[in-house]
């Protein structure tokens, strides 16, 4: 059993003042694999205390010097990848050959992508030819609170950290206290790479515990939030009272429009999107509506995707899927496949009920139903655990009223070899992110919703400018 019950503040690993016990478990054997302590108001008053303190010294570091230290950071993460790794699919049963590639590469490609993007960064920049004398400086929000979930532990944990680094914030995390093992693991990074004393803090605790202490704070200036929209529903209210700024990364229902000139690896593709990670990512295509005339033999290509899929326990070599995190999304996703069974959706692959063979663990089997609406359960619910769902359309406006009618906007995907189609929904669907074709979003592009999907951009350049204020300045002179 590992036991890690310290938290990390003003640079040292203290007892918690108000712990409790929490137990991790193991989603691939149900059982315990780890002790940490949830914290209480004490630990999180330090936590914030430490980073109201150390914050004047850093926002004034030079952002060289802050880049510096992010470089450091990244050289360490990447020698301690098979650490990581393995912390992460033993917290939240990403297969190992997962961890040790998207999971753990997810956090170190962020890493490298800030650091490329803090050196074109002007945190000092001309209003324009006509106020020679006018600046726009961006600087530091303050204190930031980074709630992160489990799902991606550093691919989120990283956004907002690398962020908030480059912009001269100081920063108090709370991880899931699902997946604090990888957190913790970065702890002990940051503190190797010798950032300065209150410039990281970790707590961990519970979403009504610590997390709405840090939203509710009076010396916290930010909240940056990933996790569901009902949670940062309640995040926003809290924070609102001291109307410090919130950003909030949330749930998807995403549509993947699929042609009937599309790849012949379209479908396959958006099978394995969605099976990926076992279901449990909010950008996830799980509406896959197809062109009517390709539309049954697309159901039989995912049925047939989907049923070739192998589940196992995340300490196994392969490509396989893993378990979800825990009892309760299982149960969750049970009762939803349960739900779309019962509204009438047709199933052709998976079903309720464990895969063959596994008796213990979170598994899901890989699951596909047919001949879904909008109206049903599992066509506008976000599941969060692998099920798809087919939809059939019509025409390209048929396609384009039905992908935009969900209360979600994070990510659509579109599949066509015309490009002129392309062009088209690329401006008609409402959601942060379109991608086309199977090709992925490029390093450093705005990962980020509408609507229910949460507000600002995380990545790049934009993840930057989420984590500062701007401030105008006239009468300035260059010295």
């Amino acid at each position: 059993m590992i036991e890690k019950r310290q938290f990390y503040i003003n640079g040292k690993w203290v007892n918690a003042k108000e712990g409790r016990d929490h137990q991790v478990i193991d989603p691939s054997t149900e059982e315990p694999c780890a002790v940490i302590s949830l914290g209480g108001q004490a630990d999180t008053d330090a936590a914030v205390a430490a980073a109201k303190a150390a914050l004047p010294g850093w926002m004034a570091t030079l952002p060289a010097e802050r880049i510096a230290l992010l470089e450091k950071l990244a050289g360490i993460y990447k020698a301690r990848s098979v650490e990581m790794a393995q912390a992460i699919s033993l917290e939240m049963g990403a297969p190992i050959d997962l961890a040790q590639t998207a999971q753990w590469g997810a956090g170190y490609g962020h890493l490298k992508n800030f650091i490329r993007a803090a050196k074109g960064f002007e945190f000092n920049r001309r209003l324009g030819e006509h106020a020679p004398n006018d600046r726009i400086l961006y600087e530091a929000v303050g204190v930031a609170g980074l709630i992160t979930p489990w799902n991606w532990p550093m691919n989120q944990v990283m956004l907002k950290l690398g962020a908030a680094i480059v912009a001269g914030c100081t920063m108090v995390l709370k991880p899931s206290e699902e997946s604090p093992l990888s957190a913790i693991l970065l702890a002990e990074m940051m503190d190797e790479a010798g950032f300065p004393p209150g410039v990281f803090n970790l707590i961990n605790g519970d979403g009504a515990g610590v997390g709405t202490q840090l939203s509710a704070h009076e010396d916290v200036d930010m909240i940056s939030f990933t996790g569901s929209t009902r949670a940062g529903i309640a995040i926003s209210k809290t924070a609102a009272d001291t109307l410090k700024k919130v950003h909030l990364e949330l749930g998807g229902k995403g549509a993947n429009l699929i042609f009937a000139d599309a790849d012949e690896k379209a479908v396959k593709r958006g099978v394995i999107h969605v099976m990926n990670n076992s279901g449990q990512s909010c950008n996830a295509p799980t509406r896959m509506m197809v062109e009517a005339s390709a539309y049954e033999k697309a159901v039989e290509t995912a049925a047939n995707v989907a049923k070739s899929l192998r589940v196992g326990p995340a300490s196994e070599e392969g490509r396989h899927i893993g378990p979800v995190v825990n009892e309760s999304q299982w149960n969750k996703i049970q009762a939803l496949i349960q739900k779309g069974i019962d509204e009438g959706a047709r199933l052709v692959a998976g079903g309720t009920g464990r895969p063959e063979g596994l008796s213990r663990g979170f598994f899901v089997k890989p699951t596909v139903f047919a001949d879904v609406t909008n109206e049903m359960t599992i066509g506008h619910e976000e599941i969060f655990g692998p099920v798809l769902s087919i939809m059939k359309f019509e025409t390209e406006n048929d396609a384009v009223r039905m992908a935009n009618d969900t209360v979600y906007g994070l990510t659509n995907y579109v599949q066509t070899e015309d490009s002129a189609r392309r062009n088209r929904l690329a401006q008609k669907l409402r959601s942060g992110m379109v991608e086309m074709n199977g090709q992925n979003l490029g390093a450093g592009a705005p990962f980020g919703g509408m609507k229910r999907s949460g507000n600002g951009r995380e990545g790049g350049v934009w993840g930057i400018e989420d984590f500062c204020e701007i401030k105008a300045v006239s009468g300035w002179t260059d010295a």
